[in-house]
């Protein structure tokens, strides 16, 4: 299936998961649009000092893989800088969160997978 960028309905959402500021999601595939257990398949944007608050991930997994931008993610407890390049998996009742540290928008490509 093919779908163009400009077919990909966007959202933006104030605070989201208790974070700060808006944050842009672009949704590349719905939740049963593909035949794995994927649950979200977006591009998302964070603007400088906004953030996705943290939050946990029970009976599934999501993976941050960073584009572009500087920011600082909570990995369960422990805060670790992010970049471009960089990946982060969360799951199994662990939590994370995410905020843009930097002076330009960061963007990342988010996934969430359910356990079988």
């Amino acid at each position: 299936m093919f779908r163009s960028s400009q077919e990909m309905p966007r959202e933006v959402a104030e605070g989201r998961r208790g974070g700060k500021g808006p944050v842009e999601s672009v949704i590349i595939f719905r939740d049963g649009e593909l035949k794995a257990p994927v649950r979200l398949f977006n591009r998302v944007t964070i603007l400088p000092g906004s953030s996705i608050g943290y939050h946990v991930h029970e009976k599934e997994e999501e993976v941050y893989y960073i584009l572009r931008g500087q920011g600082v993610v909570n990995d369960n407890g422990v805060q670790r800088p992010v970049g471009p390049g960089d990946a982060l998996l969360t799951g199994d009742g662990a939590g994370h969160a995410i905020e843009n540290t930097g002076t330009e928008p960061l963007e990342m490509v988010a996934v969430i997978i359910r356990y079988c």
